[in-house]
């Protein structure tokens, strides 16, 4: 319980930085309760004026998925969407934990149903909230998750793992992410001085150059509201990333760590991108539940992420698998298909969709991110004129900071 309260407080005063008379908002599933609660308790000691919790069950997805009939799938009420629209209006801090208790819950279902059951317009809705409050997305260790990545239920071994992954085993982890978030803060300002064109890379069976959107950030650690408050959207986080031109993505890539997508996990994940689209999809597991939320969304086919993560990353430090996007996507370099990120550019939060779309942002109902980095995969960055210069090598960031 003193591991728990310990990543509660760091989660509510670091994560989403809540503010006096602040309202907060947490999400989870049923199996984190011992978690949500602490988190609970900490936003109100830190000056929360109301903290609204959410427990969902997953099992209740199943059974929609399974049964409800097609008119029922992808639907929401009026009340759903106003909801989001006050948190947006009220700054309200929203915390999501993730950590999967049944894996295998959706095994078996069809994939096409899978993919049409979330509401389309909740999931654009929400999107444009996380725009402008502070969030941030963290684990809660429970007996399932333990069970999928050591074959029993073991979970003082994932929160030992976690307390690696999220710093929470240093004496001052307060003090030791300052020094990581510094890090990241000198590499993104590497990135933009370098002004870069594009994006390579290549081994171990990837081979993909992806242009840039001229002028977008590269961002990485914390983010900011335009109230000032900083925030630390995924706890952990070992990137630092940016959003390229959805038009310009060029080759074939295969992931290096399984892909959890809805209970499902997807392995061997290969994809070939040609024009900026998806053309291409293969796996060795599952590989259909990838091809179904292709097909859900078409704009689900283009890029809206390219990060990179050298071999310091404290992820792969823990040394397992987490079988969890939020740690494994933070192991090595990534890329996310589906939507971009407003926050690369100034005023593209001001556009319309359509107005993103035509200035080379990608706008989709879904953002979906996968491993493709690792020590045999190297990134270069390309300016305009063709110049090469090393930003990884032999899993070593080398790009000058």
């Amino acid at each position: 319980m003193e591991l728990i309260d310990r990543y509660a407080e760091f989660v509510v005063r670091v994560g989403v930085n809540v503010q006096p008379g602040q309202d907060v908002y947490v999400n989870a599933h049923v199996e984190h309760v011992d978690l949500a609660r602490a988190i609970v308790e900490q936003a109100y000691l830190a000056g929360a004026r109301r903290v609204v919790m959410d427990y969902v069950d997953p099992h209740v997805r199943r059974s929609l998925i399974e049964h409800a009939p097609d008119d029922g799938l992808g639907t929401h009420y009026p009340y759903e969407l106003e909801r989001l629209q006050l948190w947006r209006d009220r700054g309200v801090a929203l915390i999501t934990l993730t950590g999967d208790a049944e894996p295998d819950l959706f095994a078996g279902l069809d994939p096409v149903r899978i993919a049409a059951a979330p509401s389309k317009g909740l999931q654009s809705a929400f999107g444009e909230v996380l725009s402008r409050v502070p969030w941030t997305i963290v684990a809660a260790p429970n007996p399932g998750w333990a069970r999928q990545i050591f074959g029993e239920p073991d979970v003082d071994r994932l929160w030992a793992a976690v307390a690696v992954a999220a710093r929470l085993d240093e004496a001052d982890p307060v003090a030791a992410w300052r020094v990581h978030l510094a890090k990241l803060r000198a590499r993104t300002d590497a990135l933009m001085a370098a002004g870069l064109d594009a994006i390579r890379y290549h081994g171990g069976g990837t081979d993909l150059r992806v242009g840039l959107l001229p002028g977008a950030a590269w961002l990485g650690g914390s983010a900011t509201t335009k109230a000032g408050v900083e925030f630390l959207p995924n706890i952990p986080t070992e990137e630092v990333f940016t959003s390229p031109d959805w038009r310009r993505a060029e080759g074939v890539v295969r992931t290096t760590a399984p892909l959890p997508l809805t209970s499902t996990l997807v392995t061997g994940l290969r994809l070939r991108f040609q024009a900026g689209r998806i053309v291409d999809v293969d796996a060795d597991e599952n590989g259909s539940v990838v091809q179904a939320l292709l097909e859900s969304d078409e704009r689900a086919r283009y890029l809206g992420e390219v990060a990179l993560v050298d071999g310091e990353s404290r992820v792969r430090r823990a040394g397992i698998v987490f079988h969890d996007t939020l740690y494994d996507e933070n192991v090595a370099c990534h890329i996310a298909f589906g939507a971009g990120f407003v926050e690369v550019l100034d005023g593209f939060d001001e556009l319309t969709p359509e107005e993103r779309i035509d200035r080379g942002l990608n706008v989709a109902r879904s953002h979906t991110d996968i491993t493709i980095g690792g020590a045999e995969v190297d990134v270069d960055g390309i300016t305009g004129d063709g110049t090469v210069i090393p930003i990884i090598r032999n899993d070593e960031w080398v790009l000058a900071t």
